[in-house]
């Protein structure tokens, strides 16, 4: 499939947009780009090692770098990280030149999906309290999102499909 502009996935961590990302651009035979996996890929260390080492000043900074090139590829798939779309420049990008999909579920989901998680630097910094809090302040700005997908009780194949008819 040819697309006019990038799809870019954006919303919570733990909502799925690295697996649903990578399913979409397979089942539309498109580049994908997840954001997280290219920091690491760059620092040769998972992300919770960036924020412990270098602290999330730095993890943010090479963010910004990473996103706003890989948004200068054409006819690709985007998985933001879910702090990625809150830096001004990078959503004035997305929203420019993009499809943006906000993946949406409800704090329950995202809670029980980052229990157990020890990926997750801000949950294994804060806890699960800080989520809510985080969930809510990001909310506001992921509904500047083009798009918004309720994923809510949708299987995989479901969500990609909405986001096919989307794009």
């Amino acid at each position: 499939m040819k697309l006019k502009k990038n799809v870019v996935l954006i919303g919570m961590m733990g909502v799925g947009k690295s697996l649903i990302g990578s399913l979409l651009s397979k089942k539309l035979n498109l580049k994908f780009f997840d954001i997280d996996q290219l920091i690491e890929k760059k620092n040769n260390m998972k992300i919770s090692e960036i924020f412990n080492k270098k602290g999330e000043i730095y993890f943010r900074k090479e963010e910004e770098e990473i996103s706003l090139e890989c948004l200068k590829i054409q006819n690709c798939i985007i998985a933001l990280g879910g702090g990625a779309f809150i830096n001004p420049k990078i959503r004035e990008k997305v929203l420019q030149k993009s499809i943006s999909i906000w993946l949406d579920i409800d704090l329950n989901t995202i809670t029980k999906r980052l229990k157990f998680n020890k990926k997750r630097p801000i949950v294994n910094k804060y806890g699960l309290g800080k989520i809510k809090k985080i969930f809510l302040q990001r909310e506001k700005i992921y509904s500047l999102a083009k798009h918004k997908l309720n994923c809510r009780n949708l299987t995989k194949k479901e969500i990609i499909d909405r986001i096919i008819k989307i794009i």
